[in-house]
């Protein structure tokens, strides 16, 4: 079951992210494809105020999707949307706080995870790992698009030329 995720609510939810960090949506999205990687699950995350707004296509991979809701529109809107486009909405777990949201998403057929209940599965997943309670991480799941920049950094730094 994918998720659809409200980036700033859940930010809000994390215990070491905050949202007056500078880079407190890179500091998500990677933890979420840490966490998507190891459940061999994906996600939907959807931000407001993005410059210019849609898919960011160098922050997203094979299982975590990167959205930005442009300058006029609200991440609200843009999760609803997504759910009305779904051919099977029920299919989808919300991660919000948000309650005009949640009960869009619940309306829609979608179930809602409240972020601090997200969060909380973050944080736990993190810390196994780090203490090395897993087995999971042995055995990574990387991209196509992911081999192929690494490969294309590689090949860049055996040159002497470095990254472009």
């Amino acid at each position: 079951m994918p998720y659809l995720i409200d980036g700033h609510n859940l930010i809000d939810a994390m215990p070491d992210i905050h949202l007056d960090d500078p880079d407190d949506e890179v500091k998500l999205v990677e933890r979420l494809k840490q966490y998507m990687m190891r459940k061999r699950k994906k996600c939907t995350v959807v931000f407001d105020n993005g410059l210019p707004g849609g898919v960011n296509p160098r922050w997203s991979n094979s299982q975590v999707e990167v959205l930005f809701a442009h300058s006029r529109a609200k991440a609200d809107d843009l999760i609803l949307e997504r759910l009305d486009r779904e051919r099977n909405p029920h299919n989808w777990q919300v991660v919000t706080d948000d309650g005009d949201v949640a009960d869009g998403a619940r309306a829609r057929g979608a179930s809602v995870i409240r972020s601090a209940e997200f969060a909380a599965l973050l944080t736990k997943s993190r810390s196994r790992k780090s203490k090395g309670l897993t087995g999971e991480e042995t055995h990574p799941v990387i991209s196509k698009h992911e081999v192929e920049e690494m490969m294309r950094l590689f090949k860049a730094k055996k040159s002497g030329q470095g990254p472009k």
